[in-house]
């Protein structure tokens, strides 16, 4: 018997709509600067690991995550566009790096809202930072739930 071998699978990190990264309003994510992949717009401020492996960045201010994939994929998830600006306000972290996690697993909370009065967009980037091992398949636009929508695949290449 033949099994189709599938690619890997990037779910959602946050409830919203997925977008490809050339879209972004934020020429460095749409010119892929910092990697290669989706955005979503959200609707929800929890964000989660859209894949398992180990935590390899929490940016001092929050507003930034890595995670390493057990086959050596990078992962970039950047919430909001100059929400670096205010310097971890709004966003409450639930991991540390070097801590294990899984697909799902609860990695911060944005206040939304704060984005909203400060005027900062909440365009949620998640990326493949090793673009140069690693390539999107089947990105598109549309509606995501957190956790359970696949937004893109990936192969190594």
């Amino acid at each position: 018997m033949f099994h189709k071998k599938t690619k890997p699978v990037v779910y959602a990190t946050q409830t919203g709509t997925v977008y490809p990264i050339e879209e972004s309003p934020d020429p460095v994510f749409a010119e892929k600067v910092l990697g290669d992949g989706v955005f979503i717009r959200p609707t929800d401020g929890h964000v989660y690991a859209p894949i398992a492996g180990k935590i390899r960045l929490v940016a001092d201010t929050k507003h930034a995550y890595g995670i390493l994939g057990a086959d050596g994929l990078e992962i970039l998830i950047h919430i909001g566009i100059d929400s670096v600006d205010l310097n971890g306000k709004g966003f409450t972290s639930h991991v540390k790096p070097g801590q294990k996690v899984k697909a799902g697993t609860l990695l911060c909370e944005a206040d939304l809202e704060l984005f909203q009065k400060s005027g900062i967009s909440a365009d949620t980037m998640i990326l493949i930072s090793n673009k140069d091992q690693f390539k999107v398949m089947e990105k598109g636009s549309k509606p995501v739930a957190a956790k359970e929508t696949e937004i893109f695949r990936y192969e190594k290449g």
